[in-house]
């Protein structure tokens, strides 16, 4: 596939070209990192590396883009010259693609010249952001079921095609079981899985023809939808029906809710099924659920086997984006790399400086205790005591001494452009989720009033980023 390198904002093209013809384009350092959880909650998972990755690798300007560019008259002849062999030729480091992430930390750094930095912003923030955003839906649909079969069937609601395809795979990673958008399947190796729709029940003279021919075309997992006319009457029996034949033939059986009260109805056709010799029927559910609505059904013992789950999930519902940020932390000075820092009147938003290192504590549970942003080169000894200092608020630490192990998290991606290490699987992504989210302690999983995870400053960086807010409120007269 095409990366084409307009994908970008505007005005990331004209800052280039001012660097260009400036000839400004020293060495920079770019962390991206985001400021909160979304949907209220106590972590995220890090998702969209591999699809970055593969773009970057790629990156260049067509002809075609070229002449685009030319046609808005904005840009010089000798620039778009430059843009026609441009490639990506930096180094990125991340994070593991399916990591436990947190706000603050960087998950991604970049290493390279100004004008490749600056170019990749827009492309680089646009899918983690995307796909850290769904992931993290997923994980907590996923978590709040009792890690039960979840499918995603969002394609219909989902925003484009290009979101559809992001969401799905996000989705997988998130703990999804499966998903309904059959290409997506084909181009990321998700399992698919469907049932039928109410238009199938009612294209047949009657509801029981339709379920006894969906049955003789489709061996395995017959799913039959009840809801089309009368759930606890003709639907349930019905299915009935169908189901005693299944069973006699020894094959898979069960039945699907889309629609009502899912706590009275799964409950009044599990005692159906029981009744009627099939107890291991299996009950899906659909109906535009959300991590909320399947925590309170389940806490109260509702008879669901699995849920299908669309709009919430691959629209992230009410939290529409992830608030990661992409910033300077890094400039060649003299030859050397020196540490920049963005300041704010909100302490949440001024920056951490320098090119970071961050390092996970365990317990002897192999849970996160805390995480510790530190220089990249500062070399941490397992076993030694460390401050934890606040990120914002001056004298405000703890320490740890009591740990099991720590684990530095970022890891170089891409050296020269070039990719340099080895990508798992989505499927072993999907797995280390699962059970990263299984090993964090349960009151950062809690969906009201999350415990708040700490990412904090190790006492170098956190003397270096005090000091240099000193000196630049001096320098502004503050």
């Amino acid at each position: 596939m095409y990366n084409s390198a307009l994908l970008t904002d505007l005005y990331e093209l004209t800052m280039i070209q001012g660097y260009y013809l400036l000839d400004n384009n020293p060495e920079v350092v770019f962390e991206m990192f985001f400021r909160r959880n979304p949907f209220k909650g106590g972590y995220s998972v890090f998702a969209g590396l591999e699809d970055l990755l593969g773009r970057l690798t790629g990156l260049s300007f067509s002809e075609s883009d070229i002449s685009y560019l030319r046609s808005t008259g904005i840009f010089k002849e000798d620039f778009l010259a430059f843009l026609a062999g441009f490639r990506f030729t930096g180094d990125l480091y991340s994070v593991d693609e399916g990591s436990i992430v947190f706000p603050s930390e960087p998950l991604i750094s970049v290493k390279s010249n100004l004008i490749e930095a600056q170019l990749i912003e827009s492309m680089l923030l646009n899918i983690i952001n995307f796909q850290t955003l769904i992931a993290t839906k997923s994980s907590r649909i996923y978590t709040a079921s009792g890690r039960a079969k979840i499918m995603e069937f969002g394609l219909r609601r989902a925003q484009g095609i290009d979101g559809a395809l992001s969401a799905s795979r996000a989705a997988y990673i998130g703990g999804a079981t499966a998903t309904s958008n059959t290409y997506a399947g084909k181009t990321f190796g998700i399992p698919v899985s469907g049932t039928m729709a109410h238009s199938w029940v009612m294209a047949f003279e009657s509801e029981l023809e339709s379920f006894i021919k969906y049955a003789e075309l489709y061996k395995d997992n017959v799913i039959l939808l009840i809801d089309t006319y009368d759930t606890l009457g003709s639907g349930i029996d019905n299915a009935i029906i169908v189901g005693r034949l299944l069973k006699e033939q020894g094959r898979n059986f069960g039945v699907r809710l889309d629609s009502g009260d899912l706590q009275y109805l799964s409950e009044k056709v599990r005692k159906k099924l029981d009744d009627a010799g099939l107890p291991d029927a299996i009950i899906a559910v659909s109906n535009d659920l959300n991590e909320h609505i399947i925590r309170e059904l389940v806490s109260n013992g509702a008879p669901i086997d699995s849920w299908g789950v669309g709009t919430q999930l691959v629209t992230g519902g009410k939290d529409s984006s992830l608030t990661g940020v992409y910033k300077m932390v890094a400039r060649q000075f003299d030859g050397l790399l020196v540490p920049t820092i963005k300041l704010s009147n909100n302490p949440e938003k001024t920056t951490n400086p320098g090119i970071k290192q961050v390092y996970r504590f365990y317990d002897n549970n192999s849970s996160p205790l805390a995480d510790l942003m530190t220089f990249y080169d500062d070399n941490l000894i397992s076993g030694q005591t460390y401050r934890f200092n606040h990120p914002m608020f001056r004298y405000k630490s703890f320490k740890i001494s009591q740990y099991k192990e720590m684990k530095p998290l970022l890891k170089k991606r891409l050296e020269g452009g070039v990719l340099c290490t080895e990508l798992p699987s989505l499927k072993d992504i999907r797995d280390n989720v699962i059970m990263n989210v299984k090993t964090l302690d349960q009151t950062f999983k809690r969906l009201i009033n999350p415990h708040i995870y700490k990412v904090s400053l190790s006492d170098n960086l956190a003397e270096l980023k005090f000091r240099m807010m000193d000196e630049k409120a001096e320098q502004n007269g503050g």
